[in-house]
């Protein structure tokens, strides 16, 4: 999936993935929402942000965890 706003440079916060254009990652706008935070609330707050972007990182979230693979690690005794 291409992704219209969503940007990782590694000198932007280290290479978090970021809206384009700015410093929010999409780990920040993940932590509004989970606590509580609306949409329209989060572009209140960042009024550089449009719902579009807040919906593409969220998109972009799911289809990065998606894409993971979990290793269960036994210990040796």
């Amino acid at each position: 999936m291409n992704f219209q706003y969503i940007e990782s440079n590694p000198k932007i916060l280290a290479g978090k993935p970021c809206i384009k254009g700015t410093r929010i990652s999409v780990e920040l706008i993940l932590e509004w929402i989970a606590n509580g935070s609306t949409i329209q609330q989060i572009c209140y707050e960042f009024p550089q942000l449009t719902a579009e972007a807040i919906t593409e990182a969220v998109r972009f979230a799911a289809q990065t965890v998606n894409h993971e693979f979990y290793y269960e690690i036994k210990k040796v005794a």
